[in-house]
């Protein structure tokens, strides 16, 4: 192998095995891009300040407000009870049966909404935990379930107000509907595929002796941990639904930019559950709970995007972009490899997204294909490696579970991973015939 490329093996390695033990990104991130710039002979200091700070602050620049409202959304429905409303509605619904498979159906309908998946993370676990308590499943399922929710079909369906699809409409100048009839199919199919492994490895597990209490866990829930408050005082399922209805009409018909259309909707949502947070003073709460997570969301996510545009100024890097091209693989399969390779570097859909486009958008223009083809083929390979065992997003999950990467992760990475890969095959077939 080359050895340039190599290094850039052992940077992803290293970042990885760093980020899998939960080192912060804003150390982790300078520090991979530091031994990446001296193993390709760069000059420090100067790679940091004109390379590393710049990919940071440009994404910052381009996408801070799309964090932001969206926290803020995510706040207001986390402590207005609004998330909680929608998951036990559509809960009540499957009365025992399909429990896993609810549970992402409940998570991927939150998360299209506008909802932050971090904030659906904590909504939707205990109702999760509740529902596998009542169907006697193993709690095994419990991060595939909500995690596939949130990072699969409603991240990249067309539509969607995911900043994955907001980061290729900047990038390209598509719609948030790029490519509709192809992306609609392939949306359905990853649906339907993760919906039937869900649903096939709960009966699975529970054939095999696997139920809600599982002594070979390694960590064992207490009573008070499964208690559950049904009597909770929740607004009323269409009320909470109303602002996620305004977001998306706001976005995809009236053709409003996204932060405008969250922020309509977070307005609406405040107005409608007034009532529900008791005085200013609360609501000033969460709206600084909301601002808060934003900072961090998009300041953990820049720094990335800061190591990736050191990595496209090395030479490891245009030979390895130059080694895929002498491959002759059809375009979309291009883009769809070297999204995905960004995306597991960066451990991150949207940093992966940022780092790619930054680098290889000129590329992916000179290859003649249809710019709507691109936004789609992006936003879905996004969502495959960066869901590798170091992804924060899965490691957070994991500890709200109580559950470790052995007992949970190879359902989270036949979900998000193999089957999203699929799904790429499956929009490249339908696109090579025009669709």
């Amino acid at each position: 192998m080359n050895l340039q490329i190599l290094v850039l093996v052992l940077a992803i390695v290293l970042f990885g095995v760093l980020a899998f033990k939960q080192m912060s990104a804003l150390i982790l991130a300078p520090l991979v891009t530091i031994f990446v710039v001296i193993c390709s002979k760069l000059p420090i200091l100067d790679s940091l300040k004109n390379a590393f700070m710049p990919a940071a602050s440009d994404y910052v620049t381009k996408y801070f407000l799309v964090f932001f409202v969206g926290a803020l959304f995510g706040s207001v429905y986390q402590y207005t009870g609004a998330a909680e409303s929608i998951a036990r509605a559509i809960a009540g619904l499957c009365r025992g049966k399909f429990v896993a498979p609810i549970i992402m159906i409940i998570t991927g309908l939150l998360t299209f909404g506008g909802v932050s998946g971090f904030v659906v993370f904590f909504v939707i676990y205990p109702i999760a935990l509740n529902l596998f308590k009542e169907a006697n499943l193993t709690r095994r399922l419990i991060p595939a379930a909500i995690s596939a929710g949130c990072w699969t079909w409603s991240m990249s369906g067309p539509g969607s107000p995911s900043i994955q699809n907001v980061i290729a409409m900047d990038n390209l100048g598509t719609p948030a509907t790029a490519a509709f009839v192809p992306s609609l199919i392939t949306t359905a199919a990853m649906f339907i595929m993760i919906f039937v492994w869900l649903e096939m490895r709960a009966r699975k597990f529970t054939k095999r002796g696997y139920r809600f209490i599982d002594k070979s866990l390694k960590y064992q829930l207490s009573e008070e941990e499964m208690a559950i408050d049904e009597d909770k005082n929740l607004p009323h399922v269409a009320i909470a639904v109303l602002p996620i209805v305004l977001i998306l009409v706001l976005f995809n018909i009236v053709k409003l930019p996204v932060e405008t259309s969250v922020f309509a909707g977070v307005a609406l949502a405040t107005i409608l559950m007034f009532n529900r947070v008791k005085g200013i003073n609360e609501w000033i709460n969460v709206f600084n709970k909301g601002a808060s997570d934003s900072g961090v969301a998009i300041l953990n996510t820049a720094i990335v995007v800061g190591f990736g545009g050191v990595v496209q100024k090395t030479q490891g890097f245009t030979d390895l972009v130059a080694a895929l091209k002498d491959m002759s693989m059809p375009p979309l399969v291009f883009v769809m490899i070297t999204v995905a390779v960004c995306a597991g570097a960066c451990g991150s859909a949207s940093g992966g997204m940022g780092v790619a486009f930054n680098a290889l958008k000129s590329t992916y223009i000179k290859m003649g294909i249809p710019l709507p083809y691109v936004h789609r083929i992006s936003a879905i390979a996004a969502g495959t490696l960066d869901t590798l065992p170091h992804q924060g997003a899965q490691i957070t999950l994991l500890g709200i579970c109580k559950m470790t990467h052995k007992e949970a992760y190879w359902d989270i990475a036949v979900t998000q991973i193999i089957i999203p890969f699929i799904s790429c095959g499956i929009f490249i077939v339908l696109a090579s015939f025009g669709l």
